[in-house]
């Protein structure tokens, strides 16, 4: 239940409080509100001792407040604030009852105590705990040294509705530094968002260091120049772009991660979305059709021409980058590894005597049988090693391997096709959460891109199409948003196309919302205006209600905005 459907009318303030996304159940506590002072004592229970952890590191700085240790059961000196001294303070606690991220947040007389199903449900709850302290909670230092910190007295009951809440980050395109990556692992954990989904490779870049083959970031990692706004644009920058994170990077980011409770997906691309990888060795491309010595890392934006060549030579090469990426990446916090698979042209393979070769050999039909073979040998691959590929939804075309996932992104035509027929589904179609296309129609935006996507549509997604059978319906694992790059050249670009939608997004992904045309979105703006101050204190570059601010529009840039609505395909 949404906090303005709360059963208690009046007596929360759900609009003040501004919880995003949305719980299921907010209802006014017996107690409260409950003060936090310099002697409030923060009792980790068996299993919930990493979220302790982040939540004294976090609450720390901009408070002020140290919360030391309790004894166990809630128990210290007592905390200054005239309450009782047994089972004080904050509580967490794990409770197997519960859904594995569902938590129970209720202010008592003496406490503040989350209960979660697991170590992921108290971390959720947490969240949600800072935000009911206001938006100065979400700032590095104190603001007024000594102010007086309360938590408002409310219950909230809460549990999410996908187990996979995502978003997709392009780093090929524009890259970016490992701190602005572990930044937005922060504000994905601060919107209760559970999957990171890495894009490491492509045309434009390679972004992964790969200890066997080295030129994989020594000549594939850098572009000379780059296309300044669509591709149809006649601006360049002329500065030379690239960058890659180390192995020790990764293994930062994905530590990072699992200690906010969200899984990693890496996606190295194949067979298309290659060149840099082709520029790197060019014995992996399609040497009888083209001199491949003569390729560059990609400084365009569209699909490249440039693919992989159906060899065993390629497969033994990317096992190979594989074999060091499951080691980074490890199953526990990775158990799946997505292959592309996306927008592979086929003419290369048409005119190469060695693929028509190959689809003879191996019996396919045609080059989409031949790009289901790469795909099928990765599948069974990772699935010997206790991993499950993940793929775009090109990946239906030729056959699918019976155990791999789809990312419907093309529209809902593929995530449908492929639960129909009893393959997992992520839900991200670009005509709904592509976070690259713009966000209003006025000649403003920056680099205008795709469909108009506003804070209102992104909010009325819904990520399980109607009509799709109950059976099928069960193989949606959730939804995700996807943020390209090719228009972001930084931070901040991103910051202005990610938000503030993806709080709207977060709230599809987690919130058990009505149907899209029933959605409260008056509500739900409203909301929205405590939440703006928790991304300012952040320091998020959203785009603001009223429209771009001037240092935010790019003048000039050519785009490639589509009008009308998107199409439901």
């Amino acid at each position: 239940m949404t906090p303005e459907n709360s059963p208690s009318p009046g007596a929360v303030d759900a609009a003040a409080l501004g919880l995003i996304p949305a719980p299921r159940t907010l209802t006014a506590a017996a107690a409260g509100p409950y003060p936090l002072g310099y002697r409030t004592p923060l009792t980790a229970g068996p299993g919930t001792e990493g979220v302790a952890r982040w939540l004294r590191a976090t609450l720390g700085p901009p408070t002020g407040l140290p919360l030391p240790e309790g004894d166990g059961s809630g128990t210290s000196a007592g905390d200054g604030s005239g309450r009782g001294s047994t089972g004080q303070g904050i509580v967490l606690e794990l409770d197997e009852s519960l859904a594995p991220e569902g938590y129970r947040l209720a202010v008592e007389a003496n406490a503040v105590r989350i209960t979660g199903g697991t170590a992921a449900g108290v971390f959720r709850g947490a969240q949600t705990l800072r935000q009911l302290l206001g938006p100065d909670a979400f700032r590095r230092a104190p603001l007024a040294p000594g102010r007086t910190w309360e938590v408002p007295p409310v219950v909230v009951a809460d549990e999410p509705r996908f187990g996979w809440r995502g978003m997709m980050l392009d780093v090929c395109r524009h890259f970016l530094p490992k701190d602005d990556v572990l930044r937005y692992l922060d504000l994905l954990a601060a919107h209760k968002l559970n999957v990171f989904h890495f894009h490491l490779t492509d045309d434009q870049g390679w972004r992964i260091e790969i200890k066997r083959y080295p030129r994989l970031t020594e000549v594939g990692s850098w572009r000379s120049r780059t296309k300044y706004g669509h591709r149809a644009s006649e601006l360049w920058d002329e500065t030379p772009h690239g960058g890659f994170y180390t192995q020790d990077d990764i293994r930062e980011i994905v530590a990072y991660a699992a200690e906010r409770h969200i899984r990693v997906v890496p996606e190295i691309d194949i067979p298309g979305h290659s060149q840099a990888t082709i520029t790197a060795y060019p014995e992996l491309g399609n040497t009888d059709v083209i001199d491949t010595t003569t390729l560059s890392v990609w400084d365009n934006w569209g699909v490249s021409p440039n693919v992989l060549a159906p060899t065993d030579n390629t497969l033994r090469f990317f096992e190979g980058v594989l074999e060091e990426v499951l080691e980074l990446f490890p199953a526990e916090t990775s158990p799946f590894v997505h292959m592309g698979g996306d927008e592979c042209p086929k003419d290369q393979w048409k005119e190469s005597p060695l693929a028509q070769a190959r689809i003879a050999e191996l019996g396919v039909k045609d080059e989409d049988g031949l790009q289901s073979w790469f795909i099928r040998h990765f599948d069974a691959w990772l699935t010997a090693r206790g991993r499950r590929l993940i793929g775009w939804d090109e990946i239906l075309e030729g056959g699918l391997a019976e155990g791999a996932a789809v990312s419907s992104w093309r529209g809902y035509g593929g995530g449908i096709a492929a639960a129909e027929a009893g393959h997992d589904v992520v839900m991200c179609p670009e005509q709904q959460v592509y976070l690259d296309h713009r966000q209003d129609g006025g000649p403003d935006e920056p680099m205008p891109i795709g469909y108009v996507r506003t804070l209102e549509d992104v909010y009325r997604f819904e990520p399980v199409p109607p009509g799709l059978s109950e059976e099928a319906a069960r193989h949606i694992l959730g939804t995700q948003a996807n943020v390209w790059t090719e228009v972001m050249q930084n931070r901040d670009r991103v910051d202005y196309q990610v938000f503030p939608r993806l709080a709207a997004f977060a709230e599809v992904a987690w919130s058990a919302l009505p149907a899209p045309a029933d959605r409260d979105f008056a509500a739900f703006d409203a909301r929205m205006r405590a939440h703006y101050a928790r991304l300012d204190a952040l320091g998020v570059d959203y785009r603001p209600p009223g429209g771009p601010y001037p240092r935010q529009q790019r003048p000039g840039v050519l785009g490639f905005p589509r009008e009308g609505e998107p199409p439901v395909v």
